[in-house]
């Protein structure tokens, strides 16, 4: 009890310095928070991808199209629980600003492979039984104040035109991490459309999406469908969910790279910072802790109160930044949820960021303590005065 009244006077005893290192450690554990949150929420579709759902696109590239007869093809392929198809639209609400993922999909069989987006069954059946019917997420409709039954006019930049949809459903995410910022329509009107308009381009999609019955069957099944269309005019390249968000993601790999290196750097420099508050105390108390020797304390008294004072000063500021993360990252969402419709700050950084404060608090006190335990009493006590 002694030791720790001990502490807390020795820890307030030089008020603003103390305060200014707690204030610098609270943000360094800020802004390391925030930026792991940003390279967790680039990772977002990825993590949330399912182990039985595969990516089928054009071998050659994401920009070219496989007929949609390869659907009942490879609906027959063992191991394939279910198939559907989808189309990138590409769409513009109003400006270019006002960017969301639109897709032109085959709503029951697309839905029906995302568990993870909860629609309404009443809603369900309205959008698959109006052609011109779109669901948006939770997240979108709130951005852009849309309601059920209102109209919603997307300009097509890749499918040009002005294309008319009516909202008939509103889907939220299972789970906090679920994308609720994306938009849905029928396959179909696309279609029908570019029939119109573009033949050549018709009875085309973008990607078809595979369920299988077990994880384990990704592998195979995924090997099984390129077989099938090897050497076909539109050869295919399968892979599960999750290898395709990332190869999205590695795209700006470098990006994600160099976030991770100064969210490191920041707890760096905050180690030098608590180092050298550290090293200015012991400094002034080379006196009292000879007078400690020469009581009798032995040196893992000595080197308790400096890791001490040490360690709590680095847990103070390591609380309160991570008391402001929450805050500040709700903030951040509010404002990015357009390029980052998932920005939660995970359990694993909270951690992180813990066990980082421990380990700036135990580097920060190594060199201070060190010297007080190798001060010998007679240097010690003629400093004083």
């Amino acid at each position: 009890m002694f030791v720790f009244k001990l502490l807390f006077r020795n820890l307030f005893r030089h008020k603003l310095r103390t305060l200014l290192t707690v204030a610098g450690i609270a943000v360094a554990i800020l802004s390391f928070g925030l930026l792991q949150t940003v390279v967790a929420a680039w990772y977002a579709g990825a993590d949330a991808s399912s182990a039985t759902r595969l990516i089928s696109r054009n071998a050659i590239s994401l920009v070219f199209s496989l007929p949609i007869a390869y659907k009942e093809r490879i609906r027959q392929l063992d191991g394939v629980k279910g198939v559907s198809y989808a189309n990138w639209f590409g769409g513009v609400y109003i400006t270019e600003k006002n960017f969301f993922p639109n897709f032109a999909i085959e709503p029951a069989s697309y839905l029906a492979m995302y568990p993870e987006f909860i629609l309404d069954e009443t809603e369900l059946r309205a959008f698959v039984h109006d052609r011109k019917g779109c669901v948006a997420g939770r997240k979108l409709a709130e951005r852009h104040g849309w309601k059920i039954g209102d109209a919603v006019t997307l300009k097509g930049t890749i499918f040009p035109g002005t294309w008319e949809f009516t909202l008939r459903g509103i889907y939220r995410g299972k789970q906090p991490s679920t994308d609720e910022g994306q938009f849905f329509f029928h396959w179909n009107y696309l279609n029908e459309s570019i029939r119109k308009q573009m033949p050549r381009r018709s009875d085309q999609v973008g990607i078809f999406l595979i369920e299988v019955a077990h994880p384990t069957l990704a592998a195979p099944v995924a090997q099984a469908v390129d077989t099938l269309f090897k050497n076909s005019l539109a050869e295919t390249l399968t892979e599960t969910e999750k290898a395709f968000q990332l190869s999205f993601i590695a795209m700006t790999e470098a990006i994600v790279v160099a976030i991770r290196i100064v969210s490191y750097l920041v707890i760096v420099i905050i180690m030098a910072v608590a180092a050298n508050t550290m090293a200015m105390t012991a400094r002034e108390r080379i006196g009292e802790y000879a007078v400690f020797k020469a009581m009798g304390f032995g040196w893992w008294h000595i080197c308790g109160m400096v890791f001490g004072e040490s360690l709590l000063i680095a847990l103070t500021g390591c609380l309160l930044g991570i008391a402001l993360t929450f805050p500040v990252a709700a903030a951040f969402a509010a404002k990015l949820d357009q390029f980052f419709p998932v920005f939660l700050v995970e359990h694993g950084t909270i951690w992180l960021d813990l066990l980082l404060s421990l380990l700036v608090g135990t580097v920060a006190g190594i060199f201070p303590a060190w010297r007080a335990v190798r001060i010998r009493v007679a240097d010690g006590l003629r400093r004083i005065g």
